[in-house]
């Protein structure tokens, strides 16, 4: 990147995004987030998959689902464990840093 160059970028936490776009931004399909939802791997179990609108935190969470699936050939239950558990981490690091 040159000095010149500019990144430009959207906060995602005041945007909701809906199946469609969630799906495009974690380059899998509209199903493979519908299947998410109802097995309960991403949101909140709603039941209304066609309404449901998803923050930057579901957003994260779906791209790093989606990669362990398609890199390590994870099933998906074991990719959002394994999700759950570096999120985990993640905020034990952040407690650890603040004490």
């Amino acid at each position: 990147m040159t000095k010149s160059d500019t990144l430009q970028g959207t906060l995602l936490d005041d945007v909701a995004l809906t199946c469609e776009e969630l799906a495009r931004a974690c380059c899998v399909e509209p199903q493979w987030v519908i299947e998410h939802i109802e097995t309960g791997i991403l949101g909140d179990g709603s039941r209304y998959v066609e309404t449901y609108r998803f923050t930057s935190y579901d957003l994260r969470r779906a791209r790093r689902i989606s990669l362990l699936e398609r890199d390590f050939d994870a099933v998906p239950e074991l990719a959002a464990m394994m999700v759950d558990l570096m999120e985990e981490v993640e905020q034990l690091r952040k407690q650890t840093t603040i004490s």
